[in-house]
Parts: structure tokens; sequence; C-alpha cells
């Protein structure tokens, strides 16, 4: 488990508890039923069935208790009679978040920490950690996943079967046509991508996801015996990335929408609802229930231009401001000792490796050398959080700052590097931390694309900003010139982070992946004798021809002229 201390820094406890009162038992629960706690005279008989829900790019403003548009009774009643995480932080983007779950590392531990695992790149999961399911299957589970993976393939040694899973069903890239399960990595490069283990599912094909993976976790609590094993589900849902598809009947409550985008998207929360709701029924109905924990969260912030909202936050998936980072999540389980309270400790989606080795009777030795900390107790007791900082991410291939230098971070760190550090009440960017503005709810898609890079209150020569995050949750007081003795000791923190620090790992893509050349769908297509040299792979590539850049902003000018007029057509 992470020990990391902070010295010469002074913090504030990261512990604010709220309490809701609710008077309606839980949608799961019948009247009377007897509830088990860790610690009753009645020891569990065996450690507790674990089903994590990771939703794709539901913003902050996207679930029922944050948002006045988007209903998921489902979801609200099972945080109400559970414990809602308030601070809890994810990463901007798809492949991090999945690799800080599956390892409990941060990014710039396992040669993650830039961008996404493309689909032609020879690039997964490092080899070298052992992952959460590995663990667990160490300690006498089932483990099963669920939906996408996004943590590569290029090589059959890179699949969920092969890194902890006893079962896998879903797609292996980071975004497939809900209905056809196609998947493009640019013009011309599509193909399949709907996988049964390690076999393609070209039966599969034709049904809606959401709907697909939900049948799928119902067939394996329904097959399995939960007296005999304790489980561990991985449901990794597609939704509610683009493109923005759902069946009509769920878009129809929404038809007062405006805004074409939002309408499909939240029509596309409410299948995820749904899909919680027959889930949660499913571990009552095969005798799961009593003994099981059930995690809910997001995996980066919402994309407004896809219908999300992380409003009242600032920025977008894809950013390191808050609206790219805190996340939804919440906890429901009997086994809670504190429930229907609002949790405003800090946790980090690192903590689950911890968490839920410590769940299923794993000693700490099991989670050395791990970024995360156990917060069960944080959790279900109400106990002040073992985290007191969060290494959000140091990307040393992202766009540099022009602003930024070492002499403007004070001779101790370069601010033209993209990093961001979240300490006690103190959140630091450097460099480029991505689209900065808020954006609420309901803005139509048919303004100039243009707007979308207005920046009305980001300096555009600035590299250096510091926020209370406590005071200050949406971040519009920046306060880097008024407290430089903060602004120093988290650059120093960040310079510590980084001598710690493996090489990106970020690979020229390979031809070879080409579906057309593997049968007409993502597949694996290097030899697992193979092996690829990462000496090289991140150095940075310098673009000096002015002429390319400018067609390559007209190309991208067209393209997000045309995809607003896709988005306005009416259903």
């Amino acid at each position: 488990m992470a020990t990391t201390a902070l010295t010469g820094f002074s913090m504030m406890s990261l512990l604010s508890l709220g309490y809701l009162s609710w008077d309606l038992m839980s949608p799961n629960q019948v009247e009377n039923e007897p509830v088990q706690t860790f610690g009753d005279a009645s020891p569990v008989p065996q450690p507790p069935h674990i089903i994590f829900i990771l939703t794709d790019d539901q913003g902050f403003n996207d679930i029922g208790y944050h948002s006045s548009d988007i209903r998921t009774p489902a979801l609200d009643k099972l945080a109400a009679d559970g414990v809602k995480l308030e601070n809890y932080y994810i990463q901007p983007i798809c492949t991090p978040s999945r690799s800080q779950f599956i390892t409990g590392r941060y990014q710039i531990h396992t040669g993650l920490q830039h961008s996404i695992i493309r689909p032609r790149q020879p690039n997964c999961l490092p080899f070298d950690h052992v992952t959460l399911p590995q663990r667990l299957q160490q300690l006498g589970y089932s483990t099963h996943m669920v939906g996408k993976w996004h943590l590569g393939f290029y090589k059959k040694e890179c699949l969920p079967t092969r890194r902890g899973f006893d079962t896998y069903f879903g797609s292996l890239t980071g975004s497939v046509n809900y209905y056809t399960y196609n998947s493009c990595d640019g013009p011309g490069l599509c193909g399949f991508d709907l996988h049964e283990g390690e076999t393609v599912a070209w039966d599969q094909k034709g049904k809606y996801s959401t709907h697909l993976y939900t049948q799928r976790v119902r067939k394996i609590l329904a097959t399995h015996d939960p007296q005999s094993q304790p489980l561990f589900i991985f449901l990794s849902f597609q939704a509610v990335h683009t493109p923005l598809q759902s069946p009509r009947e769920y878009i129809y409550p929404y038809r007062e929408l405006g805004n074409v985008a939002r309408r499909k998207y939240a029509a596309m929360v409410s299948t995820v609802d749904e899909a919680v709701r027959n889930i949660t029924y499913a571990l009552r109905k095969y005798g799961y229930y009593q003994n099981s924990v059930v995690i809910f969260s997001t995996d980066n912030g919402g994309q407004p231009l896809s219908g999300g909202s992380n409003w009242p936050l600032r920025g977008r998936k894809g950013t390191y401001w808050e609206g790219g980072v805190r996340g939804l999540g919440f906890v429901h389980s009997p086994l809670l000792r504190k429930k229907r309270r609002v949790s405003k400790a800090l946790v980090h989606i690192t903590d689950w490796y911890p968490t839920l080795v410590g769940l299923a009777g794993g000693n700490e030795s099991l989670t050395e050398g791990v970024d995360g900390y156990n917060v069960w107790e944080t959790i279900s007791e109400g106990k002040e959080s073992p985290r007191l900082e969060i290494l959000h991410n140091i990307d040393p291939l992202y766009n540099h700052a022009r602003s930024g230098s070492l002499q403007k971070g004070y001779g101790i760190w370069n601010t033209a590097v993209q990093a961001s550090i979240r300490a006690g009440d103190w959140k630091l960017l450097t460099g480029d931390p991505g689209y900065g503005d808020w954006t609420p709810p309901q803005m139509l898609p048919g303004f100039p694309s243009s707007w979308w890079n207005l920046e009305r209150h980001t300096e555009p020569r600035k590299s250096v900003w510091l926020f209370n995050i406590s005071g200050d949750p949406y971040e519009r007081f920046d306060l880097s010139e008024q407290r430089p003795d903060v602004v120093k000791e988290l650059l120093a923190r960040l310079v510590y982070y980084n001598r710690t620090a493996v090489p990106v790992r970020y690979p020229s893509e390979d031809p070879r992946a080409d579906p057309h050349l593997n049968g007409g769908a993502w597949v694996p297509w290097v030899g697992d004798e193979e092996e690829y040299s990462w000496d090289s792979v991140y150095q940075k590539k310098k673009n000096t021809d002015w002429k390319k850049k400018l067609k390559l902003s007209k190309s991208r000018s067209f393209f997000r002229r045309l995809n607003t007029r896709i988005m306005s057509n009416r259903i």
C-alpha cells in the first residue's frame, strides 16, 4: 500500500462527512431482512461478492442526484442507501482510468501516462504488474469481465483472459457501434470488435451493447453458486461513450430536451440505469445480495460536445480541470456500517485495488508497491481517509506550453510540461491542462465550432495554476501568484514523483493490425514470441512544417463543422 509521506507541508484533515436522512428502504431489500456487517458476532462465511460497474464518459452532472434533466431512479436509490463519494477522483480519459483500477498504480509507474492505447499500437498493460483480478484469483475468487477493455490486445498475452479474468465478453478497442460492433481507427480502417473469451463473437451482432452486457452479467449470476465461491465481476459499460445510440423507446421520455445530443445522451444514461436495476435484482434473486459490495464509478469526465455535462465543474473529458478528473462514484452494500450518507473523504481510482484485495481477505503484502490505499474503513465506517494527495499525472509528451519554463517553475520544475497534483486542499496544474471553460448543460450544438476554443477565464500565456479545491471546487480563483510558497511545495512533489516514473510506452502504429488482414476483426496480430523494444518510443517528434499544420487545422475545422451538422439532425 502507498505510504508516501508529505514532508514540510501542513495539511488540513480531508474528512468532512455529511448525512442524508432517508426513510426509504433499499430497492433491493425486503422489510425486516437481517443485514450482516463485518465485525458481527456471527462472521461472514466467505469474502463478499464484488460487482464493480464502470461507465464511460458519464459526466459529474449526468446522474439524477446531481442533475435536473436526467432521470436515474435506480442509481439514485442505490446511492442514497449506500455511501456517495463526493471527493472521488479518476483520470481524464479511458485507458489511464482502467489501468489504474486494474493495477492500483499511477500511470507514471506503468508507462501509460500519455493518451490512450490506440487499436493499431503494439502496446498493452505491462506484464510485470500483478492485476487486481489475478490477486482475487489467488484469494479464491471466480473472476469475470464484461464490456470495454481498452488496455491493449496486440498479442494474446494482453487479453483479459490472460490478465486474471476467468471469462471475458466485450470489446477490446475504445469505441464501437452499439449494434454492429464496428470499430474504426481511421478512414477504411474498420473491423468487428466483440469477443467471447479469445474468439470473435460474430453471432451477437445486432444486439444493443448495454442490454447484451447486462444479460451476460445476469447469466453469470444465475449459473454461479454464491455459497461455494466468492465472485468478482468487472462490468465495464461502453455507455455512454459516443456514438450516441440507444433504442428509440428510451429517447421518447426526453423529447422535451431541445439539445439533440443531450437528448440522445440522456437516453443512453437511462439504459445504464435500467441495467443496474436489473443486475441488483439478479443479485437478490440468486442469493448474492446480503454478502455483496456494489461499486459504481465513471472512468472520466463528460464530453459536452457529445451531450455530457460536468456542470458546475470546470473543463471536460481529456482535461485535468475538475470536470475531467472528478468522478461520479458510490458504494452500495449491506456490509456497510454507516449507510445513507455522503462522504467527502479523498478517494482515488487506484484505491480500489488495495481496498478490494483487503475485502477479499488479502494482507498488505499483496498490495506492496501500489499507489492506492485501502479506504474500506473510510467508506464503511466514516473514518478519515489515509489518502492525503493524488498525482493526477505527469505527461512529458503532451504539447508543451509555450509560456512554460524552468524559470517560471522557480528552478524546480519546467512548467511547460503538462502535470497536475492534488495535496490536501490544494491543486496545482502546469503546462496545458486542456480546455478550461465552464460549460452549462443544454448548450445547443448549432453554434460556430470556433466558440469551443474561447477560453473566457484562462490566460493564454499562463503555465501554472493553483486552487484551493476545498473552498473553490469550481476552480475560479487562481492563487498561484498569492501563494508561491504552496506552488513551490507542490512543484517539489512533482519532481519527487517524476523521479519514480518509467519511460512512456507509446509506440508507432503497426500496419499488421489492419482488420482487413485479420479476417475483418480487431484481434491480436503479433505472436507471443515477438518482443518489442520500448527504449525509444517516448521520443517526441517535432513538426516544424507550418504548411502541414495549417492543412491539418483546416481539416479539423471541416470535421468539427460536419460533426455539428450531423448532431443537429432531429430524430
